[in-house]
């Protein structure tokens, strides 16, 4: 079932829920058809939206409201956090071409901040799905949540397949004790291949596919921050306010005392380009991530 679909099955299941974008149809470019008068287009107003979101929300209904990342988590990001944040209005916000899968878009348009700008919002959530399977399949347990939600969806194909998903849980991929990977969102399927590749040396590998940057599964998380020998943070974001930050404070907080390799984008944008170019320019490519963690742990690459 795609994105699109589901979403109208809600609809049809629940009459509060209703559609809304910013002039961002592409995952639900026949909506509007379907839902007349439930699906809202108020044009490149993202500020607007949002505050119509609120307004909406607070008569009963469910918003879930569509948007580029960049300008839904930043241009909106006052309306945001007073209209729905303080308020506690179940609103749900779906970011798209959050990360690298802007590509080919320059700074202006790449959210890799927007993790660390929504889950500063107190009682936001935030989940980062692996793919279009994870988007879809935790998509009406969100959207009946009481709770707001920013969503970064996440349209790429499944490559792996995943245990299902329950708020708040993490997905654990393999038990190894010599390197424990964290990861989410578009460079899960990168991560999964640098778990083949560390294997391959001879290393066991332990892969979170953390799913919901707020709430995180502490139970996991603990687990390999305590029983992996190398850690490692993978993620398509600044290095401030991102899942490394978090892991730092949970380390800071539970007095684990622990060394993180942290593998983001530092405090840099990305050079525009198709997705496979951003990785390989950037240095997340899976053999160049492998490479630096085998180099941490004393062992050659091949």
């Amino acid at each position: 079932m795609t994105y699109e679909e589901e979403l109208k099955r809600i609809c049809d299941k629940d009459s509060r829920v209703l559609v809304m974008t910013a002039e961002n149809r592409a995952a639900i470019r026949n909506l509007p058809e379907m839902l007349g008068d439930r699906f809202i287009d108020v044009g490149i107003a993202e500020q607007t939206m949002v505050g119509m979101a609120a307004g909406l929300a607070l008569m009963g209904n469910r918003p879930v409201v569509h948007a580029l990342a960049a300008f839904l988590t930043m241009r909106a990001f006052e309306f945001i956090r007073t209209d729905i944040g303080i308020s506690g209005m179940p609103v749900k916000l779906v970011g798209s071409v959050a990360g690298f899968l802007s590509d080919a878009n320059g700074p202006t348009h790449q959210a890799i901040e927007d993790i660390s700008i929504m889950k500063g919002i107190p009682g936001m959530n935030v989940f980062c799905p692996a793919d279009i399977s994870e988007s879809v399949e935790a998509l009406e347990d969100i959207i009946t949540d009481d709770s707001p939600w920013y969503i970064r969806y996440n349209p790429l194909k499944e490559v792996y397949k995943h245990e299902p998903v329950i708020k708040g849980k993490a997905e654990l991929i393999g038990n190894g004790k010599d390197v424990g990977i964290f990861v989410y969102g578009t460079l899960f399927s990168t991560a999964l291949r640098v778990k083949e590749i560390l294997e391959s040396a001879g290393l066991g590998v332990s892969l979170l596919n953390v799913r919901f940057i707020k709430p995180f599964d502490t139970e996991k998380v603990h687990q390999i921050l305590t029983g992996c020998g190398t850690v490692v943070c993978i993620e398509d974001h600044f290095s401030e306010g991102g899942f490394g930050s978090v892991l730092a404070n949970f380390c800071f907080q539970n007095s684990i005392n622990r060394k993180i390799i942290n593998i983001n984008l530092g405090e840099k944008w990305f050079k525009p380009a198709l997705l496979d170019d951003v990785l390989a320019y950037e240095g997340f490519t899976p053999e160049e991530i492998s490479r630096k963690i085998l180099l941490s742990t004393g062992k050659k690459y091949v």
